[in-house]
Parts: C-alpha cells; structure tokens; sequence
C-alpha cells in the first residue's frame, strides 16, 4: 500500500490555499472595474463578494463532520470542482448575478480546503500543531502578495481583459489537484487518537470553545474585512490600495514562517492579546494616514493581524484537541460568516460617511479620504473588544492551571 508522503501532502495543500488567496486578491483588485463595468455601488459590490465568505462557511460547517467520514481526499476532490466552475463563470461572466455565482463556487471550493487542510496539517504534525498551522497559513498572505501584484500589473499598469486575470487561477488549480489525486491521505487526528463522534460533538459546547467562536467572528473581520476593502479605503489617500495590501501579506508571510519563537515564547494565548492590541493601534493609525506614511501605519497592521487566524485554530487544536476537524472547521466557518456580513456592512460605512463628507461640501478625494479614515475607525472597535477577552481569558486560565500544567506548543 502507498505510504503517506507528509511533505508532498503539506506541498499540495499549500498550493491549494495560494488558490484561496489569489482570488482574495483578484477580487480586491477587480473591486473598481467591476464597480465601473457592471455599475454597482461599494455595498452591491459588497454582496457580491459576500458569498465567497458564506459559501466558505457552509462547506466548512458541512465539511468539518464529513472530513472524518467521507475522508479529506474526497473534500479536496469537490474543492476542486468548486474552484474550476468558479473561473468558468467568472471567465462568461456577463451579468452581476453570474459575478455572485462564480464567487460562491470560489467560496464553496476554498471552504473545502480549510476544511480539508487544517486538520491535515493537525494530523501530518501531531507533535506541533501552531507552529505548522502558522506555517501552512503563511501562504495565505503569501497567495495574496501573488495575485496582488498580478492584479497590479495586469490591471493597473497593462490596463488587460480583467478575465486574464481569472484565466490565471487555472494553474495553481491544476496543479493541487494533480498532487492530491495522486497522493495516499492519512486518518484524521480525533480518528487515530479514539476520540468518539459523540466526544467531537459534546467538546464543541465546551464554554471556551463557545468564547473562542465568537471572538473569531471579530478576528476575521478584522482581517479579512479590512484586507477586502483596502484599495477603497485608502483611494483617497494619495497610495495605491493594492500595493500596500501586497506589503501587508507580504509581512504576514514572513511572520507566519517564523511563527516558533513567538509560539514558544508567548503561547497561543499571549499572541492573541499581543495582536489584538497591534490590530487596533494599525487601524488607527491607518485611519489617520496618507502617502508613504499609510505603509508605516500598514506595518503595524500587519503585525497584529498575522497570526490572528492560525493561532485562533492553534488555540483550540491545543487546548481543546477533542473538538477534532469539526471544532476547526467551525471556527474557520465562523470567521468567514463573519466577513461574509462585514463586507457589505463596510461598503455601506463608507458609502454613508462619503455622502456626509459631501453634504458637507468636500468632494473627489478629500471624500474618499474621509471616508475611508472613518471606516478604519468603527472597524477598530473589533480589536479593542477582542483585547479585552483575550486578556480576561488568560487571567482566568492562570487561576484554573497552574502554569506547570499549562501546553506549550513545541
């Protein structure tokens, strides 16, 4: 029988999540022509990329009970098939409706992959789940530095058919989808170590996994909101959007691939207060910035918001293991249920604080700069909310464990 191969298994994995990225991208870059060609404002924009989030979601809610089940291999398989009949709409797109099709087949397929793949990486690493997951989601930034700068010069500088673009997304699809097919996959973690369905699904109503799944709904808002509205937010001031997304993943990747020593040293625990507080000081000071100075304010962003979402499922991976693939596809489906409401909300912030800056007589991009500086600013009232619980979380584990005791990822 075909032995597993953990390398080439984690490989295609990571292939399939610069997938997931490149169409975050796309999209962030897609934002103004498609608001041209299609005449749509921010909000309907919005709606139409909120299923990418919501179909992101039911895949990995449907997706984390079948892992164990059906097998990871077969989740991947229909990833997959989400992912070409996503471009393929795209590609014969000429309607907004077939734009919110093709975007939930897209949703459908990088749900599948979360799904799938965080429990892969889970099981292929047993010994050092945070540190492997921080290193898996490294290419989630690292996707989105990829398609960014793609888009940049597709769209921005050579002005093509914004379905070249699209028409790219066939590689990285071909190519996972090869691997996968050709690859033995391994039991799921919760299966090997015994751990009983009946377990997997009482753990999830554990309180701190409850507190937990709210506070990914805030995390990945934070994230994944402001990242999809970028270009827009700082159209007015005087930097161009899609680059300084690019900077942000860019910083992420290297955080993420150098998660260990902040693993060791603060635990999943602390790396979420620190980057709660990094989180909310970026989206001030972003919501402040302009020019060059809107990288400095991105640094720090970027700081805070790179390990959000690994370290969320290294939390629950390490301190609440018997929740197995359906606790990690949970979060992961929470997250993206969150964005999935956020977006739309963000584009009515700003559609809304753009009309009151021109009711107060500003126009073109004094506007759009004011609009944008109010919009960081509610958004950073997520980060400040999360701050707090993180650190009463902590304070209330330090009273129940002795730190003896406490887990300290390798």
């Amino acid at each position: 029988m075909q032995a597993v191969n953990r390398n080439q298994l984690f490989l295609a994995s990571r292939i399939a999540l610069i997938f997931t990225a490149m169409t975050f991208a796309f999209r962030a870059g897609l934002e103004g022509v498609w608001g041209r060609q299609f005449n749509l404002t921010h909000e309907q924009l919005g709606w139409i990329f909120s299923p990418a989030f919501y179909g992101f979601t039911l895949a990995m809610i449907f997706g984390g009970p079948l892992c164990d089940v059906i097998g990871m291999k077969r989740l991947l398989v229909l990833a997959f098939v989400g992912h070409v009949a996503g471009i393929i709409v795209y590609l014969t797109a000429s309607t907004a409706t077939m734009l919110f099709v093709g975007t939930l087949c897209i949703g459908i397929g990088n749900g599948m992959v979360e799904a799938a793949c965080n429990p892969l990486t889970v099981t292929l690493f047993p010994d050092n789940k945070t540190t492997m997951l921080n290193r898996f989601h490294v290419w989630f930034p690292g996707g989105i530095v990829i398609g960014g700068l793609l888009s940049y010069f597709i769209i921005d500088k050579l002005q093509l058919d914004w379905r070249i673009l699209i028409a790219l997304l066939i590689i990285p699809a071909l190519i996972y989808g090869f691997l996968f097919f050709k690859l033995k996959f391994p039991q799921t973690e919760r299966v090997t170590s015994g751990v009983s369905t009946a377990k997997m699904f009482s753990s999830v109503l554990n309180p701190l996994f409850l507190i937990m799944l709210a506070c990914m709904f805030l995390t990945a808002a934070t994230e994944l909101g402001t990242n999809q509205w970028l270009g827009a937010l700082l159209q007015g001031a005087g930097v161009s959007g899609i680059l300084v997304l690019v900077f942000i993943n860019g910083l992420m990747a290297i955080g993420r691939s150098f998660a260990g020593p902040f693993v060791h040293r603060l635990n999943p625990n602390g790396m979420l207060i620190l980057s709660a507080l990094l989180a909310g000081i970026g989206l001030f000071l972003l919501s402040r910035s302009s020019g060059y100075g809107a990288f400095g304010a991105a640094f720090v962003f970027a700081a805070g918001i790179c390990f959000f979402w690994p370290t969320m499922l290294g939390f629950v991976s390490e301190y609440l293991p018997n929740t197995g693939a359906l606790g990690l596809s949970l979060m992961g489906g929470a997250g993206m249920f969150s964005t999935s409401l956020v977006i739309p909300l963000m584009g009515r912030w700003y559609d809304n604080f753009k009309a009151t800056a021109a009711q107060s007589g500003y126009s073109g991009a004094q506007a759009d700069a004011m609009a944008g500086s109010n919009t960081f600013l509610k958004v950073a009232i997520m980060p400040a909310i999360l701050l707090v619980v993180f650190i009463v979380i902590y304070i209330a584990r330090r009273k129940h464990y002795h730190p003896s005791q406490a887990v300290i990822p390798a």
